[in-house]
């Protein structure tokens, strides 16, 4: 996920954005990539996991095809640790890794049947991804997203429905001895073109959206010539000060929250 995830809203007034219900203990995050979230979304994973709430992270690809100077199998290892550590200084103890390809996510059943698997699993309140839309930004000429992105949240918003319903994906219920998993009340969109709702993020939570960011080095370093530290905290920083207007003052994550 490059720098360009930010997203711009336009000029001129902007509405008061709601804030994130907090009414839950359990939350799934999916996300394509090695440090998807971590470019924004990892700062509101750290107030969440400060509060005693449970985060997993479920990954589709292992980033492999991410480094244009590594084989695929050497930058899956690299990343894969990267993530890991990534999640631990969040607060994060389990990710897993669905073993998706790299750059060729295709948006359809076998891709929601693992998300499905991993919803009924987990069994989570709230699930959390990353933007699905054809673009960074609503503004004319705003950066494309990548294909791996699109697929990715669309599926994820598909099979938040799968995983509720015995009659797909029977398989799962028959072999894996989960459940139908229907208690998803709120699915939210990171980085989103339109948002609508905001997690505050206090210094310490941003310490670590910042930290978490850093752990993902080598991913950094393939991708600019800039000082890791300084690119990080453009990103990590700038973000979390983008909302902060439409937020009460208060630094924030964003999110377009879908109820279920």
């Amino acid at each position: 996920m490059a720098a360009t995830a930010q997203t711009a809203e336009g000029h001129g007034a902007v509405p008061r954005l709601a804030a994130m219900p907090e009414d839950w203990s359990r939350a799934l995050a999916v996300v394509a990539h090695p440090d998807d979230l971590e470019y924004g979304v990892a700062s509101a994973v750290a107030e969440w996991t400060a509060s005693g709430k449970e985060i997993t992270y479920v990954l589709a690809t292992r980033g492999e095809a991410g480094i244009d100077t590594l084989e695929p199998a050497e930058a899956a290892r690299i990343r894969e640790g990267e993530q890991r550590a990534s999640a631990a200084v969040v607060g994060v103890t389990e990710v897993e890794f669905l073993d998706h390809r790299d750059g060729v996510l295709e948006e359809g059943p076998a891709l929601r049947r693992d998300i499905a698997g991993a919803i009924r699993r987990h069994r989570p309140e709230l699930v959390v991804t990353l933007n699905h839309y054809d673009t960074w930004g609503g503004a004319p000429g705003s950066p494309w997203n990548t294909p791996d992105h699109r697929a990715l949240g669309r599926a994820v918003l598909d099979a938040v429905g799968d995983a509720g319903n015995r009659w797909i994906f029977t398989d799962q219920l028959e072999q894996d001895g989960v459940l139908p998993w229907p208690g998803v009340r709120w699915v939210a969109v990171a980085a989103a073109p339109t948002v609508t709702h905001a997690a505050a993020v206090g210094e310490e939570a941003a310490r670590k959206g910042l930290a978490s960011l850093l752990e993902h080095r080598a991913y950094i370093e393939a991708l600019t010539d800039e000082d890791p530290e300084t690119y990080a905290r453009s990103i990590v920083h700038g973000g979390l000060d983008h909302y902060a207007e439409r937020n009460g003052g208060r630094r924030a994550v964003a999110f377009e929250l879908h109820p279920r």
